[in-house]
């Protein structure tokens, strides 16, 4: 088995649940708040990282930048995502969301210089066919 399919599956169902919860604590909390909360989680998560490298994080001052860069991206989008959930249907807000990928690709293409396929161009293309189709 090739080593990165385990935590890529894990990540499928984890984010998979993460695309989930959310409807339900908006419920009950605003999504301003919930996002305080999941800051928690995300620090219990951190502090057992931290322990598991023996409170010897690698330190670069780029890929410290970048990876705080990663932690407010990421946090604002959990945000917007919050409000979004909270507002409509679970299904859809989580399929549209899901969609990011295509950023993440349209950015290694102009940054990386990484090659499109013509099937992948088409896959993007109908991504964003799904997106208009869901927002409807």
């Amino acid at each position: 088995m090739k080593v990165w399919l385990l935590p890529a599956f894990l990540a499928f169902v984890l984010w998979g649940i993460w695309g989930f919860i959310p409807k339900l604590t908006t419920q009950y909390i605003s999504p301003t708040s919930a996002i305080i909360f999941e800051v928690v989680g995300g620090m219990i998560v951190g502090i057992l990282v931290l322990f598991l490298v023996g409170f010897k994080p690698e330190i670069h001052p780029k890929g410290i930048g970048l990876a705080v860069s990663t932690g407010i991206l990421g946090l604002l989008g959990a945000l917007c995502y919050l409000i979004a959930v909270s507002k409509g249907k679970v299904s859809v807000v989580v399929t549209v969301t899901a969609l990011y990928p295509i950023v993440s690709i349209g950015l290694a293409y102009v940054i990386l210089k990484e090659p499109i396929s013509l099937k992948e161009g088409l896959g993007i293309i109908l991504a964003f066919i799904a997106i208009m189709l869901f927002s409807v």
